[in-house]
């Protein structure tokens, strides 16, 4: 077998498992949110989309789309540069003390994506501090797990939102100990215990650092994240401006200093051209509707009640938590794919297979997220299809 054969074996391997991932070809029409065109093999379809990360639908609101309108007239199409060589425009700077002034901290700093928002400062931090040890959460996600890898620093791994695991550790170890995790984990869509992880940082000189991608926007007075509803004060954030602010992006907010370095030292960083000022100006008008329109995180929890309900009532094995994210458990993956396609082909029900390495192996899943924009009739409908296509597939549709 010649070398580049092997990749062709890797496609197939993933294919028998039922772990291959198909990129459905859709297109999302502005006005008609949750509603898009799907572009199949074989047809074109109008389906429902059950899994945007589009959380709040501000990816099609009027104002942000007028604002990148005008920022793209005002300025042109990219940045020009990276940060450090003409690529810092006004739109970045008013979005960087936006989103500081959002988390009441220092400063901000603007990456290409909260994945490499998390990534390059975690490999950076071991640059500056010395005998960095990080403490983290087994679920953390791929960002972080990378992050520290590539920064060959320490590590621990505490066991999931497990505090008296977490403080023994804490206990015994010394260092620059560093606890990172996340505030909503967005595959099973449990909350970390946010106040207690804290107590426990502060306990042990230990520094803090949260991924708040799935809670900034839809959680807190402001859309701050969970830290806020919490009223939690967290050493470092990590948020992104791709999920419940609907445009692309990450940040990181702390302390002026601690930003200040990770933007004079993280390579991934500094070599890096900015964000377009047209992602930026969408993304600074979408911070701020959102924190003005607390009836937004109202209506998109009230919404995933309501599909979490639906759902069980009709003995649809839901896993429970409390945040907005409704993850419906099949626990096979070729299943699975089999449920999703059937949802997608036959009803016009577009909700992704999610599987290895995204979830173990046995724990595969459907992951709905209900928006504001969702109606009664959406859901209903879509319980009843799922219910179907459960049965249909042969797995049991009951605990």
């Amino acid at each position: 077998m010649k070398d580049l054969d092997k990749f062709q074996s890797v496609i197939d391997d993933l294919k028998d498992d039922g772990r291959y991932r198909v990129f459905n070809d859709i297109l999302r029409t502005r006005g008609d949110f949750p509603n898009a065109i799907w572009y199949s093999k074989y047809s074109i379809k109008k389906i429902v989309n059950w899994c945007a990360n589009d959380y709040l639908g501000m990816g099609q609101h009027s104002y942000v789309i007028d604002s990148m309108k005008t920022a793209l007239e005002t300025a042109g199409a990219g940045a020009g540069g990276t940060r450090n060589i003409s690529g810092t425009t006004h739109y970045h700077v008013a979005l960087e003390l936006e989103l500081a002034k959002l988390h009441k901290k220092e400063a901000a700093l603007l990456f290409t994506s909260a994945y490499n928002a998390n990534q390059t400062t975690l490999e950076t931090i071991p640059k500056i501090l010395d005998n960095v040890l990080y403490i983290s959460d087994e679920m953390n996600h791929s960002s972080i797990i990378q992050g520290i890898r590539h920064s060959k620093a320490r590590k621990e791994i505490f066991k999931h939102n497990d505090l008296g695991d977490l403080e023994s550790i804490l206990q015994s170890n010394t260092g620059t100990k560093i606890v990172v995790f996340e505030s909503v984990y967005s595959m099973d869509g449990d909350i970390a215990p946010v106040k207690e992880i804290v107590e426990l940082c502060k306990r042990y000189n230990a520094i803090s650092y949260i991924d708040e991608v799935h809670g900034v926007g839809m959680y807190g007075t402001n859309g701050a994240g969970i830290c806020e509803r919490d009223n939690v004060e967290v050493d470092i954030i990590n948020g992104t401006l791709a999920k419940a602010y609907g445009v692309q992006g990450g940040y990181i907010a702390g302390k002026k200093d601690f930003i200040d370095a990770i933007r004079s030292l993280a390579s991934a960083f500094i070599f890096t051209t900015s964000l377009s000022p047209v992602i930026c100006a969408g993304a600074l008008t979408s911070v701020k509707y959102v924190k003005d329109h607390p009836e937004l995180r109202e209506k998109l929890h009230e919404r995933s009640n309501t599909t979490k309900e639906e759902l069980k009532r009709h003995g649809i094995n839901v896993m429970d938590n409390n945040s907005h994210i409704v993850p419906v458990m099949i626990g096979d993956a070729k299943k699975c794919k089999a449920v999703s396609d059937e949802l997608l082909y036959k009803n016009g029900l577009y909700v992704q297979p999610i599987n290895y390495p995204t979830v173990p192996v046995g724990t595969e899943r459907l992951r709905f997220t209900p928006t504001p924009y969702h109606t009664d009739a959406h859901i209903y409908d879509m319980v009843l299809k799922v219910k179907s296509a459960i049965k249909r597939c042969g797995k049991k549709d009951s605990k």
